[in-house]
């Protein structure tokens, strides 16, 4: 039977002595709870864990791509696309990708991920050189005045190559490293920092009822099973982040299940990318039905999930969560 480690996060300023610091950051924990297939969850002491799972949970996370992940680090979303789900078009002139990535900086943006594929529900696949046509000038573009961390969102080898040359830092694959054979050896080889991302099947597909077993640790799997390839290509484990892929393949129970419990993938001994920003769960529930007025349900979710020591958050609005994260962290010190 397989067993599966939450930390049970605590940013509480009254923090018992024998409680664990979670991945070097700004939360701790005493509790962790147990989870498996065939058992109801149980708690345990956190000073009761395995010992190489004591030190997956507790070690520091290295920077990846120049990021202290010491810190909550915000990654300003800049889709150079005619139909993302939320700025489709907006940004997808070279003038215009340039001016809002600088406004996303001055607002408190760490990193930047330039997107030139739309991968919302029932998005059909762009072909790879107009995708690098996209991408790749606004990267080099940026690069020329701008020393900030890039990172090129692809599922495609010769898009993230493109991107690498001119100027990325993070390889962000959506598709977890299963779209394209050729991209996993290539970021082993190049040994470059990257985000694998659980989705359920293709864009075009992946909303048409996507069922599992038990998401949460159906997801663990997918995630723990592609860190290790990655591993085993030439990536470090240090320089991978694992995102659970909010919204790509799941019901609005399946994400909320996911938020709920999110702290679980700490226990991959990775840091981990929040993308929930402006996400169409987020209408339905937050009564939000056009996305540019999702900003305040994105920025609650984003501070739940920071509450449980997610290390990374990508967003559209890039002003709110900054200043939201400023405030939760004074607060919580």
């Amino acid at each position: 039977m397989k067993t599966y480690y939450r930390p049970i996060v605590q940013t509480d300023p009254s923090r018992p002595d024998h409680a664990l610091t979670l991945a070097g950051g700004w939360a701790w924990f005493s509790k962790v709870e147990l989870l498996s297939r065939e058992l109801p969850p149980q708690r345990i002491s956190a000073l009761d864990l395995p010992a190489e799972m004591r030190d997956r949970l507790t070690a520091p996370r290295p920077e990846i791509a120049r990021l202290d992940l010491a810190q909550p680090q915000i990654m300003g979303i800049l889709n150079v696309t005619p139909d993302s789900f939320s700025d489709g078009g907006q940004h997808n002139g070279l003038k215009e990708a340039v001016a809002h990535a600088r406004q996303m900086l001055e607002q408190g943006a760490d990193i930047l991920d330039i997107g030139g594929e739309s991968t919302r529900p029932g998005a059909e696949e762009v072909e790879r050189t107009r995708e690098i046509d996209r991408t790749a000038p606004v990267i080099a573009a940026l690069r020329e005045t701008l020393n900030v961390p890039i990172s090129i969102d692809t599922r495609k080898q010769e898009v993230a190559e493109a991107a690498i040359g001119a100027g990325a830092d993070l390889v962000n694959d959506v598709s977890g490293f299963t779209f394209d054979d050729a991209l996993l050896p290539f970021v082993g080889q190049n040994k470059r920092p990257v985000c694998v991302m659980h989705s359920l099947g293709d864009p075009t597909t992946m909303q048409d009822d996507p069922s599992y077993e038990a998401v949460l640790l159906d997801i663990y799997d997918f995630l723990e099973t592609q860190v290790a390839a990655l591993v085993a290509a030439g990536v470090p484990r240090d320089q991978i982040m694992v995102d659970p892929g909010i919204g790509f393949g799941k019901t609005v129970a399946h994400n909320l299940a996911l938020l709920k419990r999110i702290s679980l993938f700490h226990s991959l001994g990775c840091p981990i990318l929040l993308g929930v920003s402006r996400k169409k769960f987020i209408g339905t529930l937050g009564n939000a039905p056009e996305p540019k007025d999702r900003a305040a349900g994105s920025v609650a979710l984003a501070l739940a999930a920071v509450a449980q020591g997610v290390q990374a958050l990508r967003v559209h609005d890039v002003f709110e969560t900054r200043s939201a994260l400023n405030l939760w962290q004074a607060v919580s010190g």
